[in-house]
């Protein structure tokens, strides 16, 4: 008997050392910010109904959980040796997003119809298309998919993250430019190291002849900037991913009957606070339903908030219902 029982040990101290294990990994998840997002649907759900059942690993790739190649040169130092390899459900977060925003682009998806038509501004390496192209393309859908980005060396990303991930010159266009209030012209810093730099933004209302400066004096490129309107080619549009780098209120307000006449849903990164209050006093004034809301994360630094992680709004329009 007694000897019975010493075999037992082992065992039992296995279980309990897993248990202690789940306890902490349950209370490090419990205490994440990424947990503190509130929603009209399940989020969780949402992520878990798109997750890939069978993924199979890409060489020279990082495969997400919806099967999206990621190369990992687009983000040196932080996927460096994770080729190969197949990321879990982010929950609550990855490297990337977090619930809050997986779980209100994957909602735009749910709520399309046969074909799923998305415009992401400030697309970088088309992380969003990638994303919800291929939810929607998991689920029979046809896709149409416009990235609008104003770095050269993002472009060349998003056009190599389209053709890793299947999608042909017919399903997508990665514009090399600026979202804008209306067609124009903006600048563009000049970025030296695509992969190391993010987050860059463009000069909207500079004149003719500041562009010109700017543009002979190496800081800056000359590009076309695009109206929403032109974008869409006055067509519907399921999602709207924007991250503009805190120009995203003033888009907003300046886009609003565009965004009213054209798009279904909206997700939106956020860069303070006091662009998170303009963006709600001006879309809930024109009749929008918020759906996903958790406020950007903050530190405080000299006495002032210094943000840390962006916030993520998504927002539905209840008066641009499916056909």
């Amino acid at each position: 008997m007694f000897k019975e029982l010493a075999m037992l040990i082992p065992s039992v101290k296995r279980m309990r050392d897993d248990l202690e294990r789940r306890v902490e990994e349950a209370k490090k998840n419990a205490s994440s910010p990424f947990f503190h997002y509130t929603s009209i649907f399940d989020a969780i759900d949402v992520m878990n109904r798109y997750a890939a059942a069978k993924l199979t690993p890409s060489e020279g790739h990082l495969t997400n959980f919806l099967g999206v190649r990621i190369a990992p040169d687009f983000f040196p130092g932080i996927l460096d040796g994770k080729a190969g390899q197949i990321e879990t459900i982010p929950i609550p977060a990855n490297w990337h997003a977090d619930i809050a925003e997986w779980a209100a682009a994957l909602r735009a998806v749910d709520i399309a119809g046969n074909k799923f038509r998305i415009i992401e501004l400030g697309c970088g390496w088309g992380c969003w298309l990638n994303n919800t192209g291929v939810a929607a393309r998991s689920t029979g859908r046809e896709v149409e998919m416009i990235g609008v980005e104003g770095d050269t060396g993002h472009v060349e990303f998003a056009n190599r993250a389209m053709a890793d991930n299947g999608f042909s010159n017919q399903e997508f266009r990665i514009i090399h430019g600026i979202a804008a209030p209306q067609d124009g012209y903006a600048l563009f810093p000049v970025v030296k190291n695509a992969g190391a730099t993010w987050g860059s933004e463009p000069v909207i209302n500079a004149t003719p002849e500041q562009r010109a400066e700017a543009v002979q004096a190496g800081g800056y490129i000359e590009l076309p900037a695009y109206s929403l309107s032109s974008l869409a080619n006055d067509e519907p549009v399921d999602l709207l991913h924007i991250d503009i780098q805190g120009g995203e209120a003033d888009f907003v307000a300046s886009a609003l009957s565009d965004l009213n006449k054209l798009v279904r849903y909206i997700v939106i990164g956020t860069h303070s606070r006091q662009i998170e209050g303009r963006i709600l006093e001006t879309l809930l004034a024109a009749g929008w339903q918020l759906e996903m809301e958790r406020p950007a994360i903050v530190g405080i630094v000299d006495g002032r908030p210094a943000i840390q992680v962006d916030g993520v709004q998504g927002w539905r329009n209840p008066n641009l219902t499916l056909p």
